[in-house]
């Protein structure tokens, strides 16, 4: 009768196990992403290795997706070369990763506007904030969905160049 609790028990703790939630947190053992490419007029986004897109995504951008941002609430997209500079894993929209927007260039533009450039750009998911809005409906960040931003956190690291073009 023991040995039949026991069994019990173990049938009972792996089926509870398997009834978790997944995690949010992927990981990823595939060749290292060297750098990304944003084509905002393609409302595309590459993950690449050396010249390789290992994945790509369609994305939705700011509100006014085509042309340079150069103030805080512009709602465009930056343009140029910037770099992953951090992870948000308590992101408003799911996962987050960091764009190093603004730069000095960038900074000093805006002041010449006697204007702010804005900041907190970021790679991010939907969490529900994309119901019901058009494509392009961001402040001026990159959105993928949710499943996505899951896999482009496991596989983006800090210092990642990124090259958001027109």
């Amino acid at each position: 009768m023991t040995m039949w609790r026991i069994l019990s028990l173990l049938l009972l703790c792996v089926t509870l196990s398997a009834c978790g939630s997944q995690s949010k947190f992927k990981s990823y053992d595939g060749p290292e992403v060297t750098s990304i490419q944003v084509h905002k007029s393609q409302r595309k986004m590459y993950l690449l290795h050396d010249n390789i897109a290992i994945k790509t995504y369609d994305i939705g951008l700011g509100p006014q997706p085509m042309g340079h941002k150069k103030i805080s609430g512009d709602g465009r997209t930056p343009e140029g070369l910037y770099f992953i500079d951090r992870r948000n894993p308590n992101s408003q929209y799911h996962l987050s990763v960091g764009i190093s927007y603004p730069n000095p260039q960038d900074v000093e533009v805006a002041r010449a506007l006697g204007l702010s450039p804005g900041g907190d750009i970021f790679i991010h998911g939907e969490a529900g904030w994309a119901k019901g809005r058009p494509r392009d409906w961001t402040a001026g960040c990159i959105a993928v969905t949710d499943k996505e931003i899951e896999e482009v956190y496991s596989m983006v690291r800090e210092g990642t160049p990124i090259y958001l073009l027109p």
